[in-house]
């Protein structure tokens, strides 16, 4: 479970209330409306208004904010409030995968229960709902099988309404589904699902409900092979769905240039008024380029290595015994490859932010333990991206992890 143990003297984090507080005045007025219709419906003997007959102005839309928070993926029971605080953090995002509901119910699940806390918690927060279909076909609209996805579906999204900020329909569909069926059997699921959820927004939650709904995420937009027709009806589904404020981007990629190429493709389909998110990014396809490079050469001789000796390898010792932090920080800064993006989330939210369009933005915080099981040469390293590096350096103490070499400073100040 997470750790929401307090500092003293610590604030819930306030960085974007300013920005948001004509949002939240409207959504105050909104409620009080609809609470005096109520009250006088009551008293004249006349039915209220149903809560989803105002759709349309349900959500004031998320402005684009230009946040940057912690994204904690399958792992957000890993949260740790005194990490958080440490790197002045005010929004955190993680996914819920559905199929969890049939053997957890939902009340009890430890993504749920965490993403609650966090937003007791004065955090803000992001949830991606994932439909792991890499496996399995995709139930086809008005099927039992599409009937038992929608019923898991009313089953959490009870517990995430007006509670979660943002939520996401999808995770990564173009890679969690067969290959095969990337095409409009894919449109057709997330279509249906997301017009569900749009409909059970506006009746659980009524006006004013705190919770926008985005769709996503994309993938590997860089490559034009991936920009296929489904890709193309997907983001027409999310342009023309007023509901839908927008997408969700995920560039993971080997060159940062080609981080443009989806904020190229992608916003242009958009409606402008549209913002977007970028809950996942990183460089980990060009690290992965750099694991069987061979350790800086003043590096292997301060810590006894043979001049042979090749970065996963010692990334795998740290892996089983963590590294005291100067250790790990001298791999990584000796190391030109990592040291030349040591600023890649400086320059990047610069790059998103100058869109104007950017809702918010989330970068990986944690090593979390899939990162480091079976780990080779051929592994993504996932585990460089992290802001905090629990699993291959020894904890700082006072009851947190210590931070990875480069990125916490950038992260604070970005804030």
């Amino acid at each position: 479970m997470a750790d929401w143990s307090r500092e003293a003297g610590t604030r819930r984090p306030t960085t974007d209330r300013r920005a948001t507080g004509s949002a939240a005045s409207l959504t105050t007025r909104i409620r009080t409306v609809a609470g005096v219709l109520a009250t006088l419906a009551l008293a004249l003997g006349v039915p209220a208004p149903a809560a989803g007959e105002a759709s349309a102005v349900e959500v004031e839309p998320l402005p684009p904010l230009g946040v940057l928070g912690a994204n904690f993926n399958e792992n957000l029971d890993r949260l740790n409030e005194r990490e958080l605080r440490a790197a002045r953090a005010s929004w955190v995002r993680g996914f819920y995968t559905l199929p969890e509901a049939d053997t957890v119910p939902p009340a009890q699940s430890d993504t749920l229960l965490a993403v609650r806390a966090a937003h007791d918690a004065g955090f803000r927060t992001v949830l991606s709902l994932k439909f792991p279909l890499a496996d399995s076909s995709f139930p086809r609209p008005g099927s039992t099988e599409m009937a038992a996805e929608l019923a898991r579906l009313d089953r959490v999204l009870p517990l995430v309404f007006d509670t979660v900020d943002v939520v996401t329909i999808g995770n990564e569909p173009f890679i969690e589904s067969i290959p095969a069926e990337r095409d409009e059997r894919l449109n057709e699921f997330y279509e249906t699902v997301a017009r569900h959820v749009i409909d059970r927004r506006s009746e659980l939650c009524g006006a004013g409900c705190a919770t926008h709904l985005y769709m996503g995420a994309l993938n590997r937009l860089d490559l034009p092979r991936n920009r296929t027709p489904a890709v193309e009806r997907f983001l027409a589904f999310v342009r023309e769905t007023p509901e839908i404020e927008g997408v969700d981007l995920h560039p993971h990629v080997a060159d940062q240039a080609r981080i443009q190429d989806f904020l190229d493709y992608t916003l242009p389909r958009l409606r402008p008024e549209q913002t977007f998110l970028v809950t996942e990014f990183s460089l980990v396809w060009y690290w992965q380029q750099h694991m069987t490079d061979r350790v800086p050469a003043a590096f292997a001789q301060r810590y006894g290595y043979a001049p042979d000796t090749q970065v996963w390898q010692v990334i795998d010792e740290a892996i089983e015994r963590p590294f005291p932090s100067h250790k790990w920080n001298d791999l990584l800064s000796q190391s030109p490859w990592f040291e030349a993006k040591k600023h890649l989330l400086r320059d990047e939210m610069e790059r998103f932010r100058s869109t104007g369009r950017l809702a918010v933005a989330t970068y990986g915080f944690n090593q979390i333990p899939s990162m480091t099981t079976r780990w080779s040469a051929t592994k993504p390293p996932w585990l460089l991206n992290s802001v905090f590096a629990d699993l291959t350096v020894q904890p700082s103490g006072q009851g947190r992890s210590t931070p990875g070499y480069a990125w916490i400073d950038d992260f604070r100040r970005l804030q």
